[in-house]
């Protein structure tokens, strides 16, 4: 089976990206565009093993090269956070116990290492490639800089992946060939969740939801769903009876949940109140919290604030 077969929901990219590579015509540069969790990482990485990837014999281990990130030929660059001049991503930031102030971005110095990583010719392969993961969270500076590898990138293929194009400099938008992926149907969604034996996600109707037909994100956020605890989240199920209750329910979530993963519950919460309510005042108190949180205001004061707000709202 062809490593692309195995991408769920996405005719149109599997078609372009098997076209080319038929007919022996691959770009220097593309561009995974798309709503988060629709399979963009799982292509680029499908896309890559057909690239790299010429005979029977050498598969196995080419394959096996890749899963593990070893191969000599291939980059994958994602989002790091700054803790002390050292770039960790997101798995390394979680591991070290980093409380992250700030977004993650693609940073210059990233893009100088894909200018090195790319100055010498593939070892093993026709083509070195490089995949940049979230391409949306490019700095400026780090934009501008990729600019001239994208120009000349040798013997080399880039893959951008990033949620829509305007979310990236439209002079990367220039230079990469748009490969779209759309949102799934109900029926490619519960063939993705089962295929990656996580249909337990099903049971949550706020999630499947808040997906839209994005089976990655219904799986982070089963993930995250997973990581509070069940008391927080029984608790969570309905609004406090009261101002104290209100508090004292404001002071667990800061407690146990991180600033990240607030902003996600604000969303998660939203959906699930509105099943429960029907009220567009607490849909949009909760709206407030998110953007309030993602300014990073003090996370404490920000729910004391909506569960204040909820006693007004549910009296209404």
């Amino acid at each position: 089976m062809k490593p692309l077969a195995k991408l769920i929901g996405q005719p149109l990219a599997v078609e372009l990206l098997e076209r080319a590579i038929s007919v022996d015509r691959i770009a220097p540069a593309y561009l995974f565009v798309g709503a988060k969790g629709v399979g963009k990482a799982f292509a680029a990485r499908c896309f890559t093993e057909m690239l790299m990837i010429k005979t029977t014999d050498n598969y196995v281990s080419a394959s096996k090269k890749l899963d593990e990130g070893n191969h000599p030929d291939f980059l994958w660059v994602e989002p790091t956070y700054n803790d002390k001049g050292t770039l960790l991503t997101d798995k390394e930031a979680t591991e070290k116990g980093l409380k992250r102030k700030t977004a993650p971005k693609i940073r210059i110095e990233q893009i100088r290492e894909i200018s090195q990583f790319l100055a010498r010719p593939p070892l093993k392969s026709d083509r070195s490639i490089v995949v940049i993961e979230s391409a949306e969270l490019m700095a400026e500076s780090a934009g501008n800089a990729l600019l001239k590898t994208l120009e000349e990138p040798g013997q080399a293929t880039i893959i951008l992946i990033a949620p829509s194009i305007d979310s990236i400099l439209s002079t990367l938008v220039s230079r990469c060939q748009i490969i779209p992926f759309s949102r799934l149907s109900e029926e490619h969604l519960k063939l993705v969740l089962y295929r990656q034996n996580v249909a337990e996600v099903l049971d949550y109707p706020q999630l499947i939801t808040m997906c839209q037909g994005c089976p990655g994100k219904a799986i982070d956020d089963w993930q995250k769903l997973k990581e509070i605890s069940s008391e927080l989240l029984l608790k969570l199920t309905k609004l406090p009876n009261n101002v104290i209750d209100g508090l004292i329910l404001a002071k667990e979530i800061t407690k146990e949940i991180d600033l990240e993963n607030q902003i996600w519950l604000a969303d998660y919460l939203q959906y699930l109140y509105w099943d429960k309510y029907r009220k567009v005042k607490l849909i949009e108190s909760l709206e407030k919290v998110k953007k309030t949180l993602i300014r990073y205001v003090q996370p404490r004061l920000v729910w004391d604030c909506f569960f204040l707000d909820c006693q007004d709202i549910t009296m209404l």
